[in-house]
């Protein structure tokens, strides 16, 4: 009898065994294989097990896991049982389907991905991520939970998850990203994004560029969807900030508000860090306001405590506070001015080294023409994922920066040189790609644990 711990790894080795298009540099024919037919069958060979309870669904280029982890946290503190499905994981593979904060234990995912394997038979040319969906759909139906709520995998129109019939959908902002799948203008990948949107089901679009918000608009009215656009119903501002938290005053700019229940005006602290965080943080209030006038008990005090808990790692992650060494899972050139804004706003004065990692698929200039001026030099380095660009390759992309770089083929090695070359009186920042920053994350707590 084999153990667990072989089972579970049995396990993962049979899910990564189906076209797994994360893994890939390049996905050829996207829209041919991009369709929901293969989910659709699977569901209807386990009985549709997400038509079990109700979800939100989150779509968007950035910000789409911090507002899901928002709104679960939320609900978890209003007393629900709540799921929360996400994409990618850091370090385990059980990150991407949790209750109430638990990830799912292996012995459950085992048993599920057993109970998979006879439907795949039926399904053919089934991926990964749609396996992975079946799964999470799956395990919160056995656990009876109240309320889902799932981050969209890439796009929206046609992603895995989107076979569900939410009672709200959430917009959080476009940007450029994966347009080999998703289009060139932000109006056709705005198309994509929603495409979650469903018939006289109400959509939060959070602050998005003027092209993206009158396409999702669109979309919204040729669904009869009610739309709340969250900065023309609310005004928000972070009042102030320490490097563990910031504090934020939220208000409805309906002079009379529509009830003395209403979850705002509002004073919370959150420890998710950057304006960015305050814009997330308003967008999930809107999505959890939509929820409790469906009849969802959520309280002013249960909110407060649910986003004061709330974790969602390596987003301007202080790992360590002095000098700083921060992981920030930015990706592209818009999350890239995000972090300089935030690295502004709580650093202004203090040198930077940047820790650089990035996919080969992604711009890479856009994000360096952001981020270069804000630091003294670069180490180049690359995570173990397939899609990561060589180090040395990178390198030559910083020289025409004229800041002193270096590159090193492994993240130990170029996390040991980021840190040689700041010293005590420099800051370090670990981005470029997810995986890179959840690289750097891991090394550092392993070896200060």
């Amino acid at each position: 009898m084999k153990d667990l711990e072989t089972r579970y790894q049995e396990t993962l080795d049979w899910i990564y065994s189906w076209i797994d298009f994360s893994m890939n540099r390049h996905v050829d024919e996207a829209h041919r294989f991009f369709k929901l037919d293969r989910m659709n069958r699977l569901m209807s060979l386990l009985d549709w097990p997400n038509r079990e309870y109700p979800c939100v669904h989150v779509a968007g280029t950035k910000g789409k896991g911090s507002t899901a982890s928002f709104i679960a946290s939320a609900l978890r503190a209003s007393g629900y049982k709540t799921g929360l499905y996400t994409s990618p994981h850091l370090e385990d593979f059980r990150e991407r389907i949790q209750i109430d904060g638990e990830q799912i234990p292996v012995k459950d995912l085992v048993d599920l991905a057993d109970k998979m394997r006879p439907r795949t038979e039926l399904v053919n040319d089934v991926t990964t991520f749609e396996l992975t969906t079946a799964i999470a759909f799956q395990y919160f139906a056995d656990q009876n939970i109240d309320i889902a709520v799932l981050e969209v995998g890439l796009g929206g129109r046609l992603d895995a998850t989107n076979i569900v019939d939410p009672l709200v959908s959430v917009i959080t902002p476009v940007s450029y990203d994966h347009m080999n799948v998703l289009g060139n203008t932000l109006t056709e990948i705005a198309h994509e994004k929603a495409g979650i949107i469903k018939a006289n089901r109400h959509v939060i679009i959070a602050p998005q560029a003027e092209e993206a918000e009158a396409e999702i608009l669109r979309m919204a009215a040729l669904q009869d969807s009610p739309a709340i656009v969250v900065d023309q119903a609310y005004s928000w501002q972070s009042t102030f900030h320490t490097l563990d938290s910031q504090h934020i005053t939220i208000e409805n700019k309906n002079i009379n508000p529509r009830d003395e229940n209403a979850l705002v005006p509002i004073e919370l602290d959150i420890p998710l860090l950057g304006q960015h965080q305050a814009d997330n943080a308003a967008t999930s209030i809107a999505a959890l306001e939509v929820l409790r006038q469906a009849g969802f008990s959520i309280s002013k005090e249960s909110l407060k405590q649910g986003f004061q808990n709330v974790h969602w790692e390596t987003r301007f992650e202080i790992l360590r506070k002095n000098p700083p060494l921060i992981a920030d899972a930015a990706h592209n050139g818009d999350s890239m001015q995000k972090l300089r804004q935030t690295l502004d706003d709580y650093f202004p004065d203090l040198p930077f080294i940047l820790l650089f990692g990035a996919s080969a698929d992604k711009s890479l200039t856009s994000m360096l023409d952001i981020i270069m001026p804000r630091v003294e030099a670069v180490v180049c380095t690359q995570s173990i994922h397939p899609r990561a660009a060589d180090a040395f390759e990178l390198q030559k992309l910083i020289k025409p920066y004229g800041k002193p770089s270096f590159a090193e083929s492994t993240a130990e090695a170029g996390l040991a040189k980021a840190l040689e070359l700041a010293g005590n009186d420099k800051g370090i920042i670990a981005t470029g790609s997810l995986f890179l920053a959840a690289a750097a994350r891991a090394i550092w707590r392993q070896n200060n644990q």
